[in-house]
């Protein structure tokens, strides 16, 4: 508990959904948001997002897929480059695919096509990798995404519970945001967890219920 109340923005609800695909933009993630927007003028062939797992990181990876029309690669059914297809998205690589992007990031820059990767950790801190590999991707732009901020986090809150046809009162969600772990991860487990609790004892979201189920879920 935070001993402290949130004000949340009185156009919170209508700022639920703000285009890009509902991609929600806020101060932590703007960054990551106008590096996608100044695609295709990258200073190079790759742009790493890093970020905590859930913080947008594939969500925000979609958005530029479509807009470059670029192809979600599957290292288990890879797809060279070839004409126009040049444009590839990783969400996320391990290392026994080190040499396999090492492959696609050649062929993605000998061909003036872009490559969006996803991680965790920026690579320049990776451990055990395939060196040319790393060199490359640390020299390329690494965006941050940063954990996400209240507001943030109540907006994402809000269209979560909107989709899945759940009405919730600023004062929920203001005792929700100061009780909870400030993480999309968090919040996706504490509105399914609300929704199953409202739909099994046939009850609107209230106070009560919110702080039954944070207590279930502490324990």
């Amino acid at each position: 508990m935070t001993g402290r109340d949130i004000q949340l923005p009185l156009d919170l609800r209508h700022r639920a959904a703000m285009g890009r695909d509902d991609f929600l933009v806020s101060p932590s993630n703007s960054e990551a948001v106008a590096w996608i927007d100044r695609w295709p003028d990258w200073p190079g062939p790759a742009l790493v997002l890093v970020g905590p797992p859930g913080s947008g990181k594939t969500h925000l990876g979609r958005v530029w897929q479509k807009q470059a029309e670029a192809v979600a690669h599957d290292f288990e059914n890879p797809v060279s480059p070839s004409g126009e297809l040049n444009c590839f998205f990783v969400d996320g690589i391990c290392a026994d695919y080190d040499e396999d992007l090492f492959h696609l990031f050649n062929s993605v820059s000998e061909s003036k096509g872009h490559l969006l990767i996803s991680a965790e950790i920026p690579p320049v801190r990776w451990e055990n990798r395939l060196a040319d590999l790393k060199s490359r991707l640390a020299a390329a732009p690494n965006i941050t995404i940063q954990m996400p901020d209240e507001t943030l986090i109540a907006a994402v809150m809000l269209k979560m519970f909107s989709d899945q046809q759940m009405d919730v009162s600023t004062d929920v969600l203001s005792y929700l945001l100061n009780r909870m772990e400030r993480s999309f991860e968090a919040a996706r487990t504490l509105v399914d967890a609300l929704n199953s609790a409202s739909l099994a004892q046939r009850r609107g979201i209230t106070v009560p219920l919110a702080r039954e189920v944070l207590t279930k879920l502490a324990g």
